[in-house]
């Protein structure tokens, strides 16, 4: 019996996406969308942690060429599993983006992972442990050269309103919110850096595990700063802008209302291509 390494030396089967297309029109993005593949990634204490990406692997594709090879799109994710392969890090990421244009014998490529990404947090009087997840995005390109990347960060926090605090004989309304933020980075940053922006200017920040004295501190700690929605982006902004390591950002908020059927919502967006 032949065996099908044998057969395919004797057959060679044709090989149609490397042929030529007529029609010269250049492709600027060609590729994989919504793979689930598993990654380690390390942030800033170092510690891979396994995880779950969303991935979208694309290519640019010249006008005279009528297909690219997906499956190399999917062997460079495998590739990151094998044993002994280093975490993915926001610092290593173009590492991938100039495999896959090697691979691909491409112009340029692009890449975009989206997975839950998990922090320890000790809570703030009884100091028991428990992991809070935030969701994350790291987005890359590189074309003719020039790399640009995209990191955003979704944190949870609590936002307790000011003019509820003001008007009301007792308490205040208080609802979790929701805070966004991407940044282009020009020299290396961390997502645990990004993420504590955001929670230092919400009116207190969350954890997955409380005990009663955690929360009493939290209720009063958001008691004490109140937070409208305008504050928590004006509040984020300030610091990204004041971050030489940035060229441009983009916060938003998103309070889940209490007392509404409806969300409060702001955005400020400075610098180019966000």
């Amino acid at each position: 019996m032949n065996r099908p390494d044998t057969v395919q030396r004797l057959f060679p089967m044709p090989d149609t996406q490397s042929g030529r297309d007529e029609r010269q029109i250049a492709i600027d993005q060609v590729g994989i969308k919504g793979l689930k593949y598993p990654l380690l990634f390390a942030d800033q204490d170092g510690a891979a942690q396994p995880t779950v990406a969303d991935c979208d692997v694309t290519v640019a594709l010249p006008g005279d060429q009528k297909g690219t090879h997906m499956s190399r799109l999917v062997a460079l994710l495998e590739a990151r599993t094998a044993p002994g392969a280093p975490p993915l890090t926001v610092a290593n990421f173009r590492t991938l983006l100039d495999e896959l244009i090697l691979r691909l014998e491409a112009p340029g490529g692009r890449m975009e992972i989206a997975f839950p990404f998990f922090i320890r947090k000790t809570a703030p009087v009884s100091g028991v442990a428990s992991l809070l997840d935030y969701q994350v995005r790291i987005a890359g390109e590189l074309l003719a050269g020039d790399y640009a990347q995209v990191l955003t960060i979704a944190a949870p926090v609590t936002s307790l309103c000011p003019c509820s605090k003001e008007i009301s004989d007792y308490g205040a309304h208080n609802q979790r919110s929701l805070v966004t933020i991407s940044v282009r980075p020009s020299a290396p940053l961390f997502l645990t850096e990004i993420i504590r922006v955001a929670e230092e200017e919400a009116s207190c920040e969350l954890y997955g595990l409380l005990k009663r004295a955690d929360e009493k501190y939290v209720t009063e700690r958001a008691y004490n700063n109140p937070r409208f929605v305008e504050d928590l982006v004006r509040g984020v902004a300030a610091r990204l802008a004041d971050d030489p390591r940035l060229d441009g950002f983009v916060v938003e908020a998103e309070n889940f209302e209490s007392i509404h059927n409806h969300s409060a919502y702001a955005r400020i967006a400075r610098g180019p291509g966000l």
